[in-house]
């Protein structure tokens, strides 16, 4: 329905005039809730009777695409500043992952403000996504950063005050990259999602004694490694897929000595913007575009993006539903890694380059390979539903295809597969400039130098 038809004298309630803030409207310091009213006028039940309920979700993307930006404070500068320098040093996989990223490093100086301490996942399917060097970028700007690389859950919950640092966990798919390792360090797993939210301790007897003592948990935390981490991290974090540079994505070399005291000099600055806004942090109660505990894990960035003001209010809850919705759509299944990639560029090379080819062929030519892993991926070797799952995290799907004798099967178009072989087997019978992806092959920006 759109607005006129709503406010004709039919149907128009007679109180309160809609509202022209629009979607989003920022939360206000020390009024928590203070935006309910307006929305809740505009509110009505299918009688047309008005309703005491929170405010209406957006009915689409534009109901906070077009949301005006907000009065800017120096935060939007400061926060402008970390995005552009996060950007020299590493290409994200979407605009929107790239102000979630900022939005993260500005919030973990407000951690005494929030309720939940949200994770950022920073995952990648392959080896050289960016993943690393996007976190040393995170060391070198969060609040109080605390490196734990292949440390104990012991070292670690001993790291954690009541002044929460900020956990940069490396290689996490040598903690959780198998059912075994994972099994072995489901107490690093227990710590991860305890500290999620405030007021979860661990307690560990402490001397000769052996006195009951209680841990803090409650810290923000990036978390990077190859593949997907346990869904229960991932359900408590915005999460990051990586992806590899294609050729011609530049990003600059990063140098600690030379580059840190620039990142030191915007993290000071962030740190000077923040310290005065723990008290209206605390306060505020933004409008989500999200519910439940995906709204718990991208509150604090939304609020400091209202508390920063000009676009950012509205680049938060856009990367907010994007990336919330993405996720949603993600299969559950860890990828195969870049082998099958290359495997089927050289079934697409030997074929003659053909625009599709059946699934029935591929896993026939998979299958038949003794020198590949395929044979073993279970008691019949790999399966359609096996090659759809590993193949739908480089974005590639399957669907009808003709085949020479006019009739469609299942299979896999070539156009599908361009962007990834450029990016995670460019080496494997190099696709000439004319063969680019030319639609609905792999849009939108690459990922880091190093992974």
């Amino acid at each position: 329905m759109t607005e006129s038809t709503a406010s004709s004298p039919a149907t128009a309630a007679p109180s309160t005039p809609r509202s022209d803030s629009g979607w989003p409207p920022v939360a206000k310091a020390g009024e928590p809730g203070a935006y309910l009213p307006a929305q809740q006028a505009a509110t009505s039940t299918p009688c047309g009777q008005p309703q005491d309920a929170a405010p209406d979700e957006p009915a689409g993307p534009t109901s906070f695409d077009e949301t005006p930006d907000a009065p800017a404070t120096r935060g939007a500068e400061v926060l402008a500043e970390l995005k552009a320098v996060i950007a020299r040093f590493v290409i994200l996989p979407s605009e929107e992952a790239l102000d979630a990223a900022t939005l993260w490093v500005a919030a973990t100086h407000l951690q005494p403000s929030w309720q939940h301490a949200p994770r950022l996942a920073v995952v990648g399917p392959a080896k050289r996504c960016g993943k690393s060097r996007l976190l040393d970028i995170l060391t070198e700007t969060v609040h109080q950063p605390v490196l734990t690389v292949n440390s104990t859950p012991a070292a670690v919950f001993r790291s954690i005050t009541e002044e929460p640092p900020t956990l940069l966990v490396d290689e996490a798919d040598t903690i959780f990259g198998s059912p075994k390792m994972a099994e072995k360090n489901e107490e690093m797993r227990g710590l991860l999602n305890a500290g999620h939210q405030r007021d979860r301790y661990v307690l560990r007897v402490v001397g000769n004694d052996h006195t009951p003592h209680r841990f803090h948990t409650f810290a923000m935390a990036a978390i990077a490694g190859i593949g997907d981490l346990p869904d229960t991290i991932m359900d408590r974090s915005i999460v990051i897929r990586m992806r590899r540079r294609a050729e011609g994505e530049k990003v600059s070399p990063y140098r600690t000595k030379r580059d840190s005291p620039a990142l030191h000099e915007i993290r000071d600055r962030i740190a000077h913007w923040t310290a005065p806004l723990a008290d209206r942090a605390l306060q505020l109660e933004p409008a989500m575009p999200v519910e439940d505990r995906a709204a718990d894990t991208w509150e604090p960035l939304v609020i400091t993006a209202d508390l920063a003001g000009g676009p950012w209010p509205r680049l938060a809850r856009q990367a907010c539903r994007r990336m919330v919705d993405a996720e949603v759509q993600t299969e559950e299944d860890n990828p195969g890694g870049a082998r099958v990639l290359a495997d089927i560029r050289r079934i697409f090379h030997a074929a003659g380059d053909p625009d599709s080819i059946t699934t029935d062929q591929l896993l026939f030519t998979l299958n038949g390979d003794p020198e590949a892993p395929w044979a073993e991926a279970g008691r019949g070797g790999l399966t359609p539903r096996g090659l759809g799952s590993m193949l739908r995290e480089f974005g590639i799907s399957s669907g009808n295809v003709r085949i020479g004798d006019g009739t469609q099967r299942k299979g896999y178009l070539r156009h599908k597969f361009t962007d990834a072989w450029r990016r995670y087997c460019p080496a494997v019978h190099p696709l000439a400039p004319s063969l680019s992806p030319s639609s609905g092959s792999g849009s939108g920006s690459g990922s880091g130098s190093r992974g």
